[in-house]
């Protein structure tokens, strides 16, 4: 309803900087503002730095390198099938031209990851998926993770919630990453892998449509 609102109330250039305070602030209200165990519950400890009390540098860094290993390792797996399936649907006719600054390619990379993935995954995976998981406990065995139909009812809820903000039925496609996502937050127990995720598989897509020309 939230993110419903801002897009329909406001000029478009701040649906993306307003829809990602909102879905900060829900997650701060729902699972920030409460204890500890209600925090890491939500996976949502981010390495400690939003535990009350001193930072464990240590245990920080092994953190971030846990989630930079597992979101790095899925998006080398996805890349090549995605492309040849991106090239199937797009034309294989297509050329690919890409002129991108380092400059506009940097910013671009972390409006992506704080903007977008940061904010989306902490309300999508750390909230919701947490919750779904407490109403329908998991108990199906994927590749070392233990998910259930929470990680389906939160994919097909991110889903929905991308085609309010675009009204473009192509955009339900969102579901499959979404799936991944969910995946990483149960094989890894936080929110880190699928941040870093989320922010290639925008960034990715976002490249081979502007290379080829697609969008």
């Amino acid at each position: 309803m939230g993110v419903a609102a801002i897009v329909f109330t406001t000029p478009s250039p701040w649906h993306t900087t307003l829809v990602a305070f909102a879905f900060l602030a829900a997650t701060w209200n729902l699972v920030w503002r409460h204890d500890d165990a209600c925090v890491r519950r939500a996976g949502l400890a981010l390495g400690g730095l939003l535990i009350p009390g001193p930072i464990d540098a240590r245990a920080l860094l092994r953190n971030v390198c846990h989630a930079l290993g597992w979101g790095i390792g899925m998006s080398v797996i996805v890349a090549v099938p995605f492309f040849v399936a991106w090239r199937l649907w797009w034309g294989s006719r297509l050329a690919f031209a890409l002129n991108v600054r380092p400059a506009q390619a940097l910013d671009e990379s972390l409006g992506q990851l704080l903007m977008i993935a940061l904010p989306e995954e902490v309300f999508y995976r750390g909230y919701l998926q947490s919750r779904l998981d407490e109403a329908w406990p998991p108990r199906w065995h994927v590749l070392g993770a233990v998910v259930g139909p929470g990680l389906l009812a939160c994919a097909t809820i991110f889903a929905l919630g991308h085609i309010v903000t675009v009204q473009l039925p192509a955009r339900l496609a969102v579901f499959f990453p979404a799936l991944l996502f969910g995946w990483l937050r149960a094989r890894t127990g936080g929110v880190g892998a699928s941040i870093v995720f989320h922010a290639f598989c925008n960034l990715y897509s976002q490249v081979l449509g502007r290379g080829f020309g697609v969008y």
